[in-house]
């Protein structure tokens, strides 16, 4: 029974991949990284940060403090790759920056 289950969950999480995966293909150009950072990355990081902007192969994601940049900058690899699996437009680099002191009160 509980490889039934686990097959089933493994089947409806390939359905939602290639579900995402075709409405990320489908994005007005240059959109579709910024919405792709959220699911690439997870929630609880998604949480924590923000993608602000997708220009020349560079996407820009504020995050909430250096100790974020940091951590962050370990995985850039990982979720270069994820986001050029979801999307048409190249992504050749993520760039972490720390949110400004007005934009801060988002990641709490």
């Amino acid at each position: 029974m509980r490889e039934l289950r686990g097959t089933a969950l493994e089947q409806a999480s390939a359905g939602l991949e290639k579900i995402v995966a075709r409405s990320l293909r489908q994005a007005p150009p240059g959109e579709a990284p910024l919405l792709a950072w959220p699911v690439v990355c997870g929630s609880a990081v998604a949480e924590r940060t923000r993608a602000v902007r997708f220009q020349d192969g560079v996407l820009c994601v504020e995050v909430a403090d250096a100790r974020w940049k940091s951590g962050l900058l370990e995985l850039a690899p990982r979720y270069l790759a994820m986001i050029n699996q979801y999307t048409t437009e190249a992504v050749h680099k993520i760039e972490f920056v720390a949110a400004r002191t007005e934009n801060l009160s988002q990641f709490h």
